[in-house]
């Protein structure tokens, strides 16, 4: 889970640089809405990783923080984006293709598969299919 943030905070923090640049096609509301879509998806995460751990028997509280710092490489990724980002701004383009090219994969890899598997994978489907309409909805209104 923690690899996988890494492409996450690169995608924020390009497409922050992108804003602070001054690129036309970066909006202010664009860059705020892939960080609060990203914010979104932190808390099913952070869960996948407190819950197998309090289910083996550990203390909430450390459960709890392990969550949360497999999550603390990410806004570390958006920094470093964002510092070399600022000193190379012809390849920010590039920076976020591989960005959202590693998060489409870990998606892909990853998420779906297992998403399909088991009783219920219905419910896996809508779930992604909401996400999925959120993400737009954010996109449209503050993009």
């Amino acid at each position: 889970m923690t690899l996988h943030n890494i492409p996450e905070g690169m995608a924020v923090g390009v497409v922050y640089a992108g804003w602070v640049a001054g690129d036309a096609g970066v909006s202010r509301a664009a860059a705020f809405a892939l960080a609060l879509g990203i914010v979104l998806q932190n808390f099913p995460e952070g869960a996948i990783v407190s819950m197998p751990l309090r289910a083996a028997g550990m203390p909430k509280a450390k459960t709890f923080w392990y969550g949360v710092l497999s999550g603390i490489v990410e806004p570390i990724a958006a920094l470093i984006t964002i510092a070399a980002a600022s000193a190379v701004i012809s390849i920010l383009p590039y920076l976020l293709a591989f960005a959202a090219g590693a998060m489409f994969y870990v998606v892909v890899e990853e998420l779906i598969p297992e998403m399909s598997e088991g009783k219920h994978s219905n419910i896996g489907t809508v779930a992604f299919s909401m996400g999925f309409v959120l993400m737009m909805v954010l996109d449209v209104a503050l993009g």
